[in-house]
């Protein structure tokens, strides 16, 4: 495909279970001119299997299979690095995009050239796409700067990027395992301006016991890292309630158990 104006992109590792639901939710879009970029993270189940039958089915699929497992960051990079659209909509292996999630998101990014990355409502589901709950994000760049320390500006399944600017920045940062859309976010925010819409884009599974508490902690420590690193290396002003939220973070992260903040974090982020 020539100059396709999406690069949807998805790492997968190990995904077999949701994965044709994922990937059936991007071909049935009501947008069409996109290309699908999946990369497989040198999985040991039938993930790449299914893959290369849904590409043999429709030439917009663009494979890709990693010789070694190299997680997420340095996946994400490798699909970006063979991406042609104007904008990457990023997509999960657990989720299940809305019909005109592609539509929306590219109609909305067309209308508004100084935004570098928008996102949109999404609805937290069981592992059977039964909604939990409806999180919902701040729309202006002004309110979304205000939370950045906060809470993520945005639900990172659900985005769409410019890829010129994404690609200057040279994509996600290696150096991160874990919590990379958050460094990322600070660094395209200090070129560029965000937003949200607040319509429904994707159904995001929500497993309580798929990481486990040591985990937790590292992801913990890089979104705390990436604050900071927005304050000191990217110009971002943090207010004194940021720093206490940070402090906050940092207690929290040793002592809480990883299931009580998934509820305190759902609590906090639920639709009012």
């Amino acid at each position: 495909m020539n100059n396709p104006k999406i690069s949807v992109l998805m790492p997968v590792y190990n995904g077999e279970k949701y994965l044709m639901t994922s990937i059936e939710s991007i071909l049935d879009q009501t947008f069409q001119d996109f290309e699908f970029i999946i990369v497989d993270d040198d999985s040991t189940d039938d993930s790449w299997k299914i893959i290369n039958d849904y590409k043999k089915k429709d030439k917009r699929i663009v494979a890709l299979q990693n010789k070694i497992n190299l997680k997420t960051s340095k996946t994400l990079n490798v699909g970006l690095s063979k991406a042609c659209g104007k904008y990457i909509v990023r997509m999960d292996v657990d989720d299940w995009s809305y019909p005109n999630r592609l539509q929306t998101q590219y109609d909305y990014m067309e209308a508004r050239p100084k935004v570098g990355v928008s996102g949109g409502t999404i609805e937290v589901c069981d592992k059977n796409l039964q909604v939990l709950n409806v999180r919902e994000y701040p729309q202006t760049d002004g309110d979304l700067r205000k939370i950045i320390f906060l809470y993520s500006p945005f639900a990172h399944p659900a985005t769409i990027w410019n890829r010129e600017l994404l690609v200057n920045l040279r994509g996600y940062n290696e150096n991160i395992p874990l919590s990379q859309d958050a460094e990322l976010y600070f660094r395209l925010g200090s070129i560029s301006k965000f937003a949200n819409i607040k319509d429904k884009l994707v159904k995001l599974r929500m497993h309580t016991d798929s990481s486990s508490s040591s985990r937790n902690i590292i992801q913990e420590k890089y979104a705390i890292y990436a604050r900071i690193k927005g304050i000191f290396e990217y110009g971002y002003s943090a207010r004194l309630v940021d720093w206490l939220y940070i402090i906050l973070r940092i207690i929290v992260m040793f002592i809480v158990p990883a299931k009580m903040k998934f509820w305190l974090f759902n609590l906090l982020r639920r639709k009012k």
